[in-house]
């Protein structure tokens, strides 16, 4: 069963919901921009997510391939979702950015960023 959870940045500006599927387990990744941001992934279709408030008070970041839309709060700098390289058709969200006390349980899948190219198919 699929329930609705409700998330943002640490300010406030930037809300969201989003539908967290049964059969879906966050991910925790060891590359570099995931490790300093403290990024656990979850990565659902674009029609599970909704931004509720803060369009304008998002900012985008691209590196490397430019496919990742990096989106982060203006005001206070937290990560709150974006749209994955791997995924790039889906909704990745920061389970970390949910509200507190949302009581959902899960075991983390962890993925070895590092070695991005080799180990992706493992989470496509």
């Amino acid at each position: 069963m699929s329930e609705v959870y409700r998330g943002g940045c640490h300010c406030g500006a930037v809300r969201f919901e989003v539908v967290w599927p049964e059969d879906i387990d966050p991910i925790h990744c060891n590359c570099s921009i995931c490790s300093k941001k403290g990024f656990l992934h979850l990565i659902v279709p674009e029609s599970n997510f909704k931004l509720l408030q803060g369009a304008l008070d998002l900012v985008e970041y691209r590196f490397n391939t430019g496919v990742a839309i990096h989106k982060f709060c203006r005001v206070c700098g937290i990560h709150s979702f974006y749209t994955p390289r791997s995924h790039p058709d889906c909704v990745d969200v920061n389970v970390n950015a949910l509200d507190e006390g949302h009581g959902r349980e899960f075991q983390v899948v962890e993925f070895d960023g590092k070695n991005w190219e080799k180990n992706i198919d493992e989470i496509r």
